[in-house]
């Protein structure tokens, strides 16, 4: 007799009936219970009606269920695609910049000649830990137009001071330099990590054979590290994607929608004006977007990795 048999024998009576081996097996299952109804109530519940409701036109009552109306009416509402457009601006611009610093600062915390380590690795990833309401607050007065201490720096050096919170662009350029300020270290002390897992001996063999501290860092670091550069941009451009707080409490989504995300204008859709169907089918076209970018910078990056 083998051990899985022995154990199954002392463990059941040859004689015990089928329907107590039954009840033995699901005992497990049972104590998992709570866990999947929760999970159903709150997760695949919300999920699956929101679906639903993509389909279904929430402007007036009763509401009535259409296959086209959110779905038409989201291809040519020129707001979303403006709101779209301001979200890739600052997926394009803003995360490959976080990203680069995110590498300097990773390289400088794993630098021997760095000192007080722990102190500057916990000064750079604070802003995480802040509040979103105290942040943004603090960044609404820094670049107020009249009496922000960065206008007043231009001012000191003779420049002309910028409208930055009342103007397009530099409202963007605004909402792009706080969401860095505050992730930047989060993705640096991800990368360092990266850079620890990196086998010493590698950067020995390197110098040896004659790499230049940018040739090691070109040959060695980068390619080592692109698991955890990928795990990094992956989530940077979901999270951009689901941007929300600093639009919404530094610039309101001003001026004239210049800083409006597509999160941002899925809030006003859903609970401003109460269009639930319009929301979900904007919520959908998020998570959809979401996993484009996420499949293909995985099969991009991952792709050269194999």
């Amino acid at each position: 007799m083998s051990l899985e048999g022995g154990r199954a024998a002392s463990a059941m009576p040859p004689g015990a009936p089928r329907r107590t081996r039954r009840r033995n097996s699901l005992t497990p299952y049972l104590f998992l219970s709570p866990f999947f109804a929760l999970f159903a109530l709150f997760w695949i519940y919300p999920i699956a009606y929101s679906f639903y409701l993509s389909f279904v036109n929430t402007r007036r009552r009763p509401w009535t269920f259409s296959w086209s109306f959110n779905w038409d009416r989201l291809i040519h509402d020129p707001f979303f695609w403006k709101a779209l457009g301001n979200t890739l601006t600052i997926l394009v611009v803003q995360v490959p910049v976080m990203l680069v610093l995110a590498v300097a600062l990773a390289i400088a915390f794993n630098s021997d000649l760095l000192r007080l380590k722990g102190f500057f690795r916990f000064a750079f990833f604070a802003p995480l830990v802040l509040g979103a309401v105290p942040y943004s607050a603090v960044f609404r007065l820094i670049f107020n137009t009249e009496f922000g201490v960065l206008n007043y720096g231009l001012h000191v050096f003779g420049l002309a001071p910028v409208e930055w919170l009342s103007q397009g662009v530099p409202a963007l350029a605004t909402v792009m330099i706080a969401i860095t300020w505050r992730w930047s270290g989060y993705n640096a002390i991800i990368l360092l990590s990266g850079l620890q897992s990196i086998p010493l001996s590698l950067y020995e063999a390197a110098r040896i054979d004659g790499a230049s501290g940018w040739q090691q860092f070109l040959r060695v670091t980068l390619p080592l590290l692109r698991p955890v550069l990928l795990f990094c941009f992956v989530l940077s451009t979901i999270g951009t994607l689901q941007l929300f707080t600093e639009p919404w409490l530094i610039t309101s989504t001003g001026p004239g929608g210049a800083t409006e995300t597509l999160i941002t204008y899925l809030y006003k859709q859903g609970f401003r004006s109460f269009n639930f169907g319009y929301a979900s089918a904007i919520a959908y076209t998020v998570a959809l977007i979401a996993a484009v970018f996420s499949f293909v910078q995985i099969r991009v990056v991952g792709g050269r990795e194999a």
